[in-house]
């Protein structure tokens, strides 16, 4: 990304601070606990009845404000944990709702990139677009709240990996006359690898049922 802006307002405002921060277990045990009561609580909540107009309020905060201050607890926790995985996806939400077009460019470099699966279990056609890309970032969403929720983990994960990708890609084409921005690049690569991976393990644990 050109410019990662670091001077949004909201906590889920994309920027390299944010994706920085996800680090693991760091806070005291209350908010921990406050993080996954919360965390399991909305997921309860709202699987429980499947109301399509609860999943859609949700969807609609997410969108325009994402999940500010339960989203805020879960950025402390524990990587593989059910907030620490809701934390990962509103950060790859965050990023497409607010780069898009960066992230559509990113996105289609590594699919043009890899020879793996990822860009099949993302789901997008290519080429991707700025539209499709927010069209995927909802359906996880909603997959989270009303559909499976490890296969949502998994798409997740898989967007992840393909955009990681192409930041790679990008970084190698600037290194030579942009070397900053090449650097900006690498670091989102390893951010969004290490987000894949996490989502990939909480994926395992809740179908294992053992995300908590």
């Amino acid at each position: 990304m050109d410019a990662m802006a670091d001077d949004f307002h909201r906590p889920t405002r994309f920027s390299n601070e944010w994706f920085e921060r996800v680090e693991g277990d760091v806070d005291p045990v209350l908010r921990l606990q406050l993080a996954s009561d919360t965390a399991q609580a909305l997921l309860a909540r709202v699987r429980a009845g499947a109301d399509p107009e609860v999943v859609e309020r949700i969807l609609i905060m997410a969108r325009e404000d994402g999940i500010d201050t339960v989203a805020e607890l879960w950025s402390h926790a524990r990587p593989h944990s059910l907030p620490g995985a809701l934390w990962r996806v509103n950060l790859l939400h965050a990023l497409v709702s607010q780069r898009a077009d960066e992230a559509a460019v990113l996105y289609q470099q590594g699919a043009d990139a890899l020879h793996t699966a990822a860009p099949v279990v993302a789901g997008v056609p290519a080429p991707a677009s700025p539209a499709e890309l927010r069209a995927l970032t909802e359906t996880i969403l909603r997959g989270l709240f009303a559909g499976d929720f490890a296969l949502a983990l998994d798409r997740a994960a898989a967007f992840a990996v393909v955009t990681a990708a192409g930041a790679v890609e990008a970084a190698h084409a600037d290194e030579p006359t942009h070397p900053d921005r090449a650097r900006e690049r690498t670091r989102l690569a390893a951010a969004l690898t290490d987000i894949a991976d996490d989502l990939r393990v909480c994926a395992r644990m809740w179908r294992d049922e053992a995300l908590a």
